[in-house]
């Protein structure tokens, strides 16, 4: 008889399990018809040609974004669910039944290392860290353990604390006599330490994007981490989502207008010109046409630049040929509207990397103030005819603090970080930033000093990319900014929500991946 009503209970409970679920399921169903129901009718909408199973997925996928937070069922007196809410609370069906995306992310600790190395120069600590990286792929081993290898085999009797005592969180720790084995046993601490802050924030990601009980587990000896997402639909969407390391910063810039810039590029063109010619890389005919392709920023009202005109010409006969840097970067054209510029140039985007080496050549950096330093935009600029991406991407010139190579003011001062549709933009997308007391004062004194600088430009850079520059046309003292880009609601909702867990403190690497 005990058996009896053990097992009476058992269906009682089971039958009200179902019974639970199926009353999750009936508003979710709603909200994902009409979801449905909007995407094919933005799909039925598309020019004829174009790919209406991506656009109809995608819409599909912005209509839930924005249902996320909305309350779509309510127990009157007892509880409000969210469609995030019910989805959470719904049984998973696991990969297998349902399909989804599994991946396997490596820590990046070669990128940590060299942070808490205060980005060291040593040849010998950096040849360890790449042999260590290529050893990662065919190894058992972690990282650190790796990179003690390589480092033994490279030190040539130098002492490992000289490479990490810059930094000072490691100076009451380390000094200039500490043995190897003890200063790697800090290292690996640290990593150790990084590793597991790296898979709790990446969880806590996870959870904003809103995926139905992801599994998430972490490999401590090998730093990886294994991450299940049952019914994702959109991979590309979380493969950014789980590698962005969101590092946001804030730095002051140099403009075209500044002195000596202009002169700086003219000599370091000439320089790797007289270098090209010596080594006789390349000849040019001194009698070829020769035409140029110049780039104008467009700005708005308030300076900010918005776009960029092309225009081709051709060369003057009496001008000297561009040398190996003006051929591949078309400067800046320097006029009462734009000479204020913090956007030194524009490349075609396979010449970038090309342009940084040159640009980071010892004797080209000598040429230019010491603090300055360039990174390109995070996207290209647009054809102004058809509002389609080009490839051709703008570089900005941006200035260092004194004594330090860290950004004025960075994302860990964030504390809210919201999408929004600014209607006085035409209803361009951005994502609006509140910071704390200490960001607040320190945001307040930038954006001072760079209104009254003739409306100096703030560049805001994400994961070394400036995502926007804009004009400083007065001291904002209340802590808030906003971030404009090329932003759909959807991406401007993944960046803000990134954003409000933090930067991770290293940076994860997809290895391996599985869509089904």
């Amino acid at each position: 008889m005990q058996i009896k009503g053990l097992v009476k209970l058992f269906l009682i409970l089971l039958v009200f399990v179902v019974l639970l679920q199926y009353i999750y399921l009936i508003p979710t169903w709603k909200v994902e018809n009409k979801a449905d129901e909007y995407a094919e009718k933005i799909a039925a909408k598309a020019p004829t040609g174009s790919d209406t199973y991506d656009i109809e997925k995608n819409a599909r996928i912005r209509y839930l974004d924005s249902m996320s937070n909305e309350v779509v069922f309510k127990i009157p007196l007892l509880a409000n669910y969210t469609y995030s809410d019910l989805k959470k609370s719904q049984l998973a069906l696991g990969l297998d039944l349902k399909g989804g995306m599994s991946v396997m992310l490596q820590v990046n600790l070669k990128e940590f290392l060299l942070s808490l190395s205060n980005e060291n120069k040593d040849a010998r600590f950096r040849k360890a860290l790449d042999n260590a990286e290529k050893d990662l792929a065919d190894s058992q081993d972690d990282f650190v353990t790796l990179f003690a290898k390589e480092w033994k085999n490279v030190a040539d009797g130098n002492n490992l604390a000289k490479i990490f005592i810059n930094n000072p969180t490691l100076r009451n720790e380390i000094n200039f006599t500490t043995p190897d084995d003890e200063v790697l046993k800090i290292i690996r601490d640290k990593s150790n330490e990084t590793v597991k802050q790296t898979f709790n924030m990446l969880k806590q990601r996870i959870d904003k994007l809103g995926v139905l009980q992801p599994n998430i587990s972490l490999d401590e000896n090998r730093n990886l981490i294994l991450v299940e997402l049952p019914g994702i639909d959109n991979p590309e969407r979380a493969r950014s989502f789980l590698q962005a390391s969101a590092k946001l910063e804030f730095w002051n810039v140099y403009r075209m207008s500044d002195p000596g810039i202009i002169d700086a590029f003219v000599a370091a063109d000439s320089k790797l010109k007289d270098e090209q010619e010596m080594n006789k890389a390349t000849q040019i005919k001194e009698d070829s046409i020769v035409f140029d392709t110049i780039y104008k920023p467009v700005q708005d009202s308030l300076g900010n630049v918005i776009d960029s005109t092309m225009e081709v010409v051709q060369r003057d006969a009496t001008q000297s040929q561009a040398g190996p840097l003006l051929s591949k970067l078309q400067l800046s054209v320097a006029s009462a509207q734009n000479g204020n510029t913090p956007i030194c140039g524009f490349a075609d985007g396979n010449q970038k990397d090309a342009i940084m080496q040159m640009l980071n050549k010892p004797e080209i950096k000598a040429l230019f103030p010491k603090d300055l330093f360039f990174l390109w935009s995070q996207d290209p600029t647009k054809d102004r005819d058809n509002d389609k991406f080009t490839n051709i991407y703008e570089l900005y010139m941006l200035k260092k603090e004194p004594g330090t190579e860290r950004a004025p003011l960075e994302g860990d001062v964030v504390t809210s970080a919201t999408p929004n549709i600014n209607q006085q933009k035409g209803g361009e997308v951005d994502v609006s930033l509140s910071m704390d007391q200490k960001g607040a004062k320190k945001w307040a004194e930038m954006t001072t000093k760079a209104a009254n600088d003739n409306n100096r430009q703030i560049a805001i850079v994400l994961d070394d990319e400036v995502v926007s520059a804009p004009n400083v046309q007065n001291p904002i003292l209340g802590g808030n900014s906003s971030i404009t880009g090329n932003y759909t609601m959807q991406t401007a909702t993944d960046f803000s929500r990134i954003l409000e867990i933090g930067k991770l403190p290293a940076k994860p690497q997809i290895i391996q991946g599985i869509y089904k």
